[in-house]
């Protein structure tokens, strides 16, 4: 009789355990949050806030970091998405749109930071020169879709956790839960972020790690840029093991983040050819991309304790295995076995 299957083999490939509680306390209890006096500059936004027109709502200390936030009501003309964002998806703030009109309530805050209307170089405490003169806004990394929902509706207002650091709106990736991106959405609303930063200061990559989330989403960001219509899926997981957060200035990183997205641009015309071939040949799949990357792939069975490749190293040879791909071997059974992402926006 067979036994009962472990806990461990039940977990799918690739699945992470989920976290288990942290075996200490941590944080703020709640009667802390409200228990003393805010620094001065919390005290600056608060003037600010009701200044612009909006309604200070409370002010505490968030129970995790115990940092101050502002919970407001803010004027809904005022407030924006950051101009790096992903563009809206119509369904989705339609259907946010039926949702809150049918139950007849806003419940779910956005997150703000105030900048102003006419930026100089940056958002002050970001790294670079501060803001110039000009009206008040408000910048949201992840509401952006509600915000949209509401000002359709007709809303006056908007209720906004302000939060006084105004680098936070460069965590969009971290913040963003209402919609998840697809790597398309990550990968150019990293390179908008990117040019952004590029601007403010003399920063290595590392430094902005948690706003870029990984060095592979960079490169891409330029390919989608150049291609719109660039298959980043069948790409992804070779970038992964292979891209790295560059110790260089973001200014001199760039260059050099444009070569490797070149690289990988030229790549990607040697494999499409391949595709073609392989289609006039009367093989359809949503994965013909993705299995041409992955035969090309030269770390793909690489043992675990040869040396890693470099960057380049890999696309050199990736790029001259593209070259020397030959579609009349390939059977339909091999196709049959492969699997990956779909070559998206082919």
């Amino acid at each position: 009789m067979a036994g009962k299957p472990s806990k461990k083999s039940t977990l799918s490939r690739g699945a992470k355990r989920r976290r288990k509680p942290a075996g200490v306390s941590t944080g703020l209890a709640a009667t802390e949050l409200l228990a003393a006096a805010p620094p001065g500059e919390v005290a600056e936004l608060h003037r600010s806030i009701e200044q612009d027109g909006g309604q200070v709502l409370s002010v505490y200390r968030e129970p995790y970091g115990g940092r101050w936030v502002i919970m407001a009501a803010l004027p809904i003309d005022l407030v924006e998405p950051t101009p790096y964002q992903r563009n809206l998806s119509d369904a989705h703030a339609r259907k946010l749109e039926a949702v809150i009109g049918k139950i007849g309530r806003f419940l779910d805050p956005i997150i703000t930071v105030r900048a102003l209307a006419e930026r100089g170089k940056g958002i002050e405490g970001s790294g670079g020169k501060g803001e110039t003169e000009g009206a008040a806004k408000y910048w949201t990394p992840n509401g952006h879709h509600r915000l949209s929902a509401m000002k359709t509706l007709g809303a006056k207002s908007i209720t906004a956790i302000v939060v006084p650091e105004a680098a936070a709106a460069y965590h969009i990736l971290a913040l963003n839960t209402e919609k998840a991106h697809n790597l398309r959405e990550k990968a150019l609303e990293v390179i908008r972020m990117y040019k952004e930063l590029a601007g403010l200061a003399e920063v290595s990559e590392e430094a902005y790690a948690l706003e870029f989330e990984e060095p592979a989403l960079i490169t891409l960001g330029l390919c989608y840029q150049e291609r719109p219509r660039f298959s980043g899926g069948a790409y992804h997981p070779v970038l992964k093991r292979v891209d790295e957060f560059l110790k260089q200035p973001l200014r001199a990183a760039m260059q050099v983040r444009q070569k490797r997205a070149g690289a990988v641009i030229g790549l990607d015309d040697l494999v499409v050819q391949q595709v073609e071939a392989l289609k006039a040949r009367g093989m359809t799949s949503p994965y013909l991309k993705s299995f041409v990357v992955a035969r090309i792939n030269p770390i793909r069975f690489r043992p675990k304790e040869a040396p890693p490749l470099a960057f380049d190293d890999v696309l050199d040879r990736m790029t001259k295995a593209a070259a020397k791909f030959n579609p009349a071997t390939i059977k339909l059974d091999d196709l049959a076995r492969s699997g990956g992402a779909p070559d998206e926006g082919e």
